[in-house]
């Protein structure tokens, strides 16, 4: 899947830790490459509900988790959740679009539309908005990551499903993502729910066993661009 060719990966998140829980095996597989790996957080609890000192804590708890995971850089959008069903998409659409430009991000990774949390298809479709091919455009691959305790839990419905169509073996990776995911303290349950570490390795031992792998992560692939 990957060339010899370095490349600028931007994995964006709705919220810290959706980054880990979709994505953490191919951040690291992808950092242990060479290529660089960039994360996007784009929002903040709204104060009307989360006080400074929790927003710092998750901060702090997501550098550590991309420290391990060879993150090269992470920034912190401060839009607020869980209202971005109330923001300007196009605000957050141009913020992002800053990003993709002062990185050149070439490969692009999404939380799944369908995810029953709104904030994760609001930051779906003002990314996918952001890196439209036009003019001096960077983004060549865009692919959608699932995030446990949102993407199972969408209205049964087909245009909100989860269909992956592209795996990444990460049976080497899986004790990184593991490890990596214990460092959100604030976020992490006990079994059997969908935000433990056992549920965690589950789900990548299925999509692993779908494909033939020991663990995998799963995404549906929404473009690439060849060239």
């Amino acid at each position: 899947m990957l060339n010899s060719k370095m490349k600028k990966i931007l994995v964006i998140a709705p919220h810290p830790d959706d980054e880990v829980l979709g994505c953490a095996g191919i951040m690291k597989k992808f950092s242990l490459q060479g290529h660089e790996v960039y994360v996007l957080v784009v929002t903040r609890g709204t104060p009307k509900l989360y006080a400074d000192h929790k927003i710092d804590n998750v901060r702090k708890e997501a550098r550590d988790a991309h420290q391990i995971l060879g993150v090269k850089e992470t920034k912190f959008f401060d839009f607020h959740a869980p209202e971005l069903d109330t923001t300007s998409r196009a605000a957050i659409s141009i913020e992002i679009n800053k990003v993709i430009k002062e990185w050149r991000i070439e490969e692009l990774y999404l939380p799944h539309r369908g995810d029953i949390h709104h904030d994760h298809g609001v930051v779906f479709h003002s990314a996918l908005v952001a890196a439209r091919p036009v003019g001096d455009y960077t983004v060549k691959n865009i692919y959608t990551y699932e995030t446990l305790s949102e993407t199972e839990w969408a209205a049964p419905f087909g245009d909100d499903a989860f269909i992956p169509n592209h795996f990444v073996e990460i049976t080497k990776e899986m004790e990184f993502k593991k490890e990596a995911m214990s460092c959100f303290k604030s976020q992490v349950r006990a079994f059997p729910s969908t935000r433990s570490l056992e549920t965690i390795e589950s789900l990548a031992k299925f999509r692993g066993a779908t494909v033939g792998f020991h663990r995998a992560e799963a995404f549906m692939c929404i473009r690439t661009i060849l060239g």
